[in-house]
């Protein structure tokens, strides 16, 4: 719980009654691997805040192929959030690739503290402004990277997450196949 106000108060100032109608709102949720925390197919549930684990956001292409397009780690927002805001169908996965512990809260709850808390959605902006500045920040220098400089990148930005996630979701993530990766790994050490 202290992970996650740390992590707002950067966005904003809340008191202790703020906060704690926020925690109120909140539900503890756990997810084994592979559970999905969000489906396509689904209009999202929950924003979520990750306490413990790593989730991945994937979708299929149009030849049936799965795509991992970011990874996210504890101490961070998760959610669909446009869908979620929006309450329609998601198109992507939000899946979790190890035990996670979330801090959720339902689109009502969610709500409830946007219309009570004056300034929450100045945060809320923030939090959100920050996550995407974060994941373009990690995905923009692979685009024009070799496959080795890719891999190198992803293993600054997500320091250990290899020896966390399947091989596989990596090297999709990477915009390789799983025996690139093997060679390259092989290379790098």
């Amino acid at each position: 719980m202290e992970a996650f106000i740390n992590y707002i108060l950067q966005f904003g100032n809340l008191n202790r009654q703020q906060i704690d109608l926020i925690l109120n709102k909140a539900t503890t949720l756990e997810f084994h691997k592979e559970d999905y925390f969000s489906e396509a197919g689904k209009v999202p549930r929950y924003v979520g805040f990750l306490l413990e684990g790593v989730v991945r956001f994937c979708y299929y292409n149009n030849k049936g192929e799965e795509i991992t397009h970011s990874f996210v780690e504890e101490n961070n927002f998760v959610s669909d959030q446009q869908r979620f805001e929006a309450q329609i169908i998601s198109s992507e996965y939000i899946q979790a690739e190890t035990v996670c512990k979330f801090l959720v809260f339902s689109k009502k709850d969610w709500d409830e503290i946007g219309n009570t808390i004056v300034g929450w959605k100045d945060i809320e902006n923030l939090i959100l402004k920050n996550c995407l500045l974060k994941a373009i920040e990690r995905r923009s220098p692979l685009v024009s990277e070799d496959a080795t400089n890719r891999y190198l990148l992803f293993n600054q930005h997500f320091p250990g997450l290899v020896n966390r996630v399947p091989l596989s979701h990596v090297a999709s993530y990477l915009g390789i196949t799983q025996q690139s990766l093997s060679r390259i790994r092989r290379n790098v050490r």
